[in-house]
């Protein structure tokens, strides 16, 4: 009778295990809670690193509720700057989602929101551009990878001030902790290297090699066996083991400009969510020993930050050149919706039960001018880069305006000049020079530009085929009749 019995619970859990949804799974990212249905507490925030805002949504309607501003728009921050924060970029949350903590790049600084209340609870200043900040487990420390420098600053969130710094290889880019609290996984974006420090005593147990330098972005999957991080420069993505010794189980191809990755599981899998910002699509893999693209959806321009809702039911995502941001049904990998955001969106999260008593509306702002945005496409115009295309935002920035190119199908490390143009048809007329950039080893590049830019946007005081109309095409950088790419489509968005 008893070995009947070892049998029926042996063959029970050998059931469970290959079961693709185990009833048990910690589900919510990057907790390991059970998991929380979608409701009118949650919230998803949005860091837009041009109108310097966070943009705050409520996922039950897929609404922006308005947003938070943290500074003034790029050209007001040209001059010193004495208050408020700048290129606001990096979002991370407290375990208990009581508070949000937002890296802003160039100001050098973490601020940390009440999450009820939208109110700023106070602000902290580390070394040179920061990148992205995460709560241990415990919610006792707050670590903010600081990028411009070779360590992690780690934070008291009460005290609001740094305790220690754990030094490692340089340009560290992002940390998360595995959901056993262990272990910390920070990538770098200077250096080939991961990192694995032991969350308790600091001290850096392991140290592998990423396939190139630039890594963005890290996840750990909410059983705690993976960590997979994107890396940017070579369009990849490298999956290793979260357990010692942290072994690395795949090496996979991905597209130009891959960004974001995380993680949903649902009745059909475990899956893995990355965004492809060149090809303006998100991939999905289902995870396993050998992780397999099972979708690709098309999305819009150039997707960025991701996070799943605390059942992974959905995941959300933020359109850097597209300034909205989608909500994705991880059941049938489909656009459920769009949301308006502010500029050139980054880092984005969804917290659960963010707001538990009240509207949660205090404190914001309408979105304003951080809507005002319009939209061009520019196609291959070399048939020696058939494959070359772009997308391009032009944010309005009141008397001035940013222009935020993002290009894919280039020759790797060639450099390219972007003009404003008489013409988008051959021979373009008279060229003015915005801006100067590289490709990367993956043929794709991102630049900018801030100046009087509304004429691409066809403006009423530049519509289109008049004699002020201009538009942007990108040429060889030491030979403008060498034209790479064109601006093709009639604009889209505010005017």
């Amino acid at each position: 009778m008893r070995t009947r019995i070892r049998a029926v619970l042996w063959m029970v859990s050998v059931i469970a295990a290959l079961s693709p949804v185990p009833s048990a799974l910690a589900q919510q990212i990057p907790w390991g809670q059970p998991n929380i249905p979608i409701s009118s507490r949650d919230r998803v925030y949005a860091a837009d690193q041009t109108s310097n805002t966070i943009s705050v949504i409520d996922p039950s309607s897929n609404k922006l509720l308005g947003v938070i501003r943290l500074g003034d728009p790029v050209p007001g921050a040209l001059s010193p700057l004495y208050k408020g924060q700048l290129l606001v970029h990096g979002l991370g949350y407290s375990p208990d989602s009581r508070t949000l903590a937002v890296v802003s790049i160039a100001s050098n600084s973490v601020t940390l929101i009440d999450t009820a209340t939208n109110k700023v609870k106070g602000t902290i200043y580390v070394g040179r551009s920061p990148h992205e900040a995460f709560f241990t487990k415990d919610g006792r420390e707050l670590w903010v990878t600081v990028r411009g420098e070779n360590y992690v600053s780690v934070i008291d969130p009460i005290q609001m001030k740094e305790t220690r710094r754990i030094e490692m290889a340089n340009g560290p880019g992002m940390t998360m902790f595995g959901t056993d609290g262990k272990y910390a996984f920070v990538c770098s974006s200077f250096t080939p290297e991961l990192t694995v420090v032991d969350r308790t005593t600091h001290e850096i147990l392991k140290r592998i090699p990423q396939a190139s330098p630039f890594c963005p972005d890290i996840a750990v999957s909410p059983e705690n066996t993976e960590v997979w991080i994107t890396l940017k420069d070579v369009g990849k993505v490298q999956v290793f083991s979260a357990k010692p010794p942290f072994e690395q189980f795949a090496l996979l191809e991905t597209g130009p400009i891959t960004n974001h990755v995380n993680f949903a599981t649902n009745s059909n899998g475990k899956f893995a969510y990355v965004t492809i910002g060149g090809a303006n699509e998100v991939k999905v893999f289902r995870r396993g020993a050998t992780p397999t693209l099972v979708a690709t959806i098309p999305v819009g321009n150039l997707p960025h930050g991701i996070w799943p809702s605390g059942d992974g039911a959905r995941v959300y995502v933020a359109l850097e050149n597209g300034n909205h941001a989608i909500a994705i049904d991880t059941v049938t990998n489909k656009v459920i919706g769009e949301v308006p955001i502010g500029q050139t969106t980054q880092a984005l999260v969804y917290v659960p039960d963010a707001v538990r008593s009240g509207t949660g509306t205090e404190n914001l702002t309408p979105l304003g001018d951080a809507g005002n945005t319009v939209h061009v496409t520019l196609e291959a115009a070399a048939k020696e880069l058939p494959k070359a295309m772009a997308s391009a935002a032009v944010n309005s920035l009141g008397l001035l305006d940013l222009v935020q190119i993002a290009a894919t199908g280039l020759a790797p490390g060639a450099q390219y000049r972007v003009y404003l143009a008489q013409s988008n048809q051959y021979p373009f007329g008279n060229l003015e020079s915005l801006a100067i950039f590289k490709a990367n080893p993956d043929g794709a590049g991102i630049v900018q530009a801030i100046g009087p830019l509304k004429v691409v946007a066809g403006s009423s005081a530049a519509s289109a085929g008049s004699p002020t109309q201009r538009f942007l095409i990108v040429t060889n950088v030491d030979d403008p009749s060498r034209v790479v790419l064109r601006q093709t489509s009639s604009p889209d968005g505010p005017q």
